[in-house]
């Protein structure tokens, strides 16, 4: 998904979670403030009338029957005591000392944490909250009810001698929450979606830019990696003319002047029985003949190392134990081979050539300055890697590094340039436990590109 999706459904879920949070503690905040006023104010309009008739309560435990009276006209005969449809007048312990129902007189209830504030000296209230033990007969009602404790306080010494609890019915103060709930929802969620569109906008500006960004980037990537397979291409063209040529002058060194070395051994064969013994002519003529002898020893040793074998028709590892065994031979150190290659796999010709020539520089390297000491050779193909690693038991890389002694980069250098140009890597290194290690590493489906 993209930036700006991304951005929308995080983005969304939080804003609408804090728009919940936000809007639930905004409306109960509301709710609080409002039912704690309404309280305050009815709580102090029946006090004033109410206290003075409750007095006797400081030494009496219940109202006079000229209170109750009193009491009754005032609820019914005042704006605000029409509202109220019930009372109950609280003594210390849960006592009812008085009631609109009857039956609860001279009851005792659970003290509630309203009513315990209430002794404390608090007015206390409760929206539509008649769950206690003695609100069945104000549940019964249906209405939405405002349940509100007054602590009643004798007159001089100011200390609270009873709780009047007051049941207001309350459909006025029900319908002003219900609109200030949906007045702060609604400032909530357009604050906050106000907050989200301009954070989306920037955020949908910045994906767009990076978009187009990782399309140009793509883009690019393409080019070159097709670029790079054009070079890799080019340089295994190069690479398999490069061979050609060797293999070309190879032959002509074998046929041109290994051939005329020949003749001319011959000549000297024959030139012998014209030349007496013992004289410095003979001399001459034995050191003419060695000289002619090793050329062309070195000629088609020479020759024998610019030439390939069949690398397109044959298959890696049987190239490889030829070449082990040809080596072998020639030097008179043993070589062994490890080849682990699925049955059946084979190799570009590309890649084939440049594990051959790797393989053959590595031998001659370790027979030159290793004398040949425990000589391996391993081949190892998982997937499209393949691994290549010549090894010896010889001194290592000095300290002038493994290239020092190539001859105008036809050694190791030239060898890591062709690995490279196939998008592979080499790389030598000392054996912790002694010797040398020549590896070259190849992505065989980037040389086959």
């Amino acid at each position: 998904m993209s930036l700006a999706r991304q951005f929308a459904l995080a983005g969304g879920a939080v804003m609408l979670f804090a728009v919940l949070a936000v809007g639930l503690w905004v409306s109960r905040w509301i709710e609080e403030v409002v039912v704690r006023n309404s309280a305050n104010a009815t709580a102090l309009y029946m006090e004033s009338f109410i206290a003075p008739l409750m007095q006797d309560l400081a030494e009496r435990e219940r109202l006079t029957p000229e209170a109750r009276l009193e009491i009754d006209r005032l609820i019914k005969d005042t704006a605000l005591g029409q509202r109220v449809l019930s009372f109950k007048l609280w003594r210390k312990g849960g006592l009812l000392a008085d009631a609109s129902t009857a039956a609860l007189v001279g009851r005792r209830f659970e003290v509630t944490e309203n009513l315990r504030l209430a002794w404390d000296g608090q007015v206390r209230a409760d929206f539509d909250d008649t769950g206690d033990a003695e609100d069945v007969a104000e549940a019964a009602l249906g209405l939405p009810l405002l349940e509100i404790y007054s602590p009643i306080r004798e007159i001089g010494s100011g200390e609270v001698i009873a709780v009047a609890e007051f049941y207001e019915v309350a459909t006025q103060l029900e319908n002003d929450l219900r609109r200030a709930r949906l007045a702060s929802f609604a400032a909530v969620t357009a604050v906050m979606g106000a907050i989200g569109v301009s954070l989306f906008a920037i955020v949908l500006r910045g994906s767009w830019t990076i978009d187009r960004q990782m399309a140009e980037l793509e883009s690019l990537s393409r080019r070159n990696h097709a670029l790079r397979l054009r070079a890799q291409d080019a340089a295994g063209r190069v690479a398999a003319l490069n061979d050609s040529t060797i293999k070309r002058i190879g032959a002509d060194l074998h046929d041109g002047p290994a051939q005329l070395l020949g003749f001319a051994a011959l000549r000297l064969d024959a030139l012998r029985a014209a030349v007496p013994e013992g004289g410095a002519a003979r001399a001459d003529l034995d050191a003419v003949e060695r000289a002619v002898r090793g050329s062309i020893s070195e000629i088609r040793s020479v020759a024998r190392g610019l030439s390939l074998p069949d690398i397109e028709r044959r298959p890696i590892d049987t190239l490889l134990r030829a070449l082990a065994e040809a080596h072998a031979e020639r030097s008179g150190a043993a070589v062994q081979p490890s080849i682990d290659i699925p049955p059946g796999a084979d190799l570009p010709v590309a890649a084939k050539t440049c594990a051959y020539r790797v393989a053959q520089e590595g031998l001659t390297n370790a027979w030159r300055h290793a004398g040949g000491q425990g000589q391996e050779l391993r081949l190892r193909l998982q997937g499209n890697r393949l691994q290549l690693s010549v090894l010896d038991r010889g001194p290592g890389f000095g300290s002038a590094g493994p290239g020092a002694d190539d001859d105008d980069g036809m050694g190791l250098s030239g060898l890591a340039d062709r690995v490279e140009s196939l998008g592979g890597r080499l790389e030598t290194r000392n054996r912790p436990d002694g010797g040398a290690e020549l590896r070259m590493t190849l992505d065989i489906g980037e040389a086959a590109g």
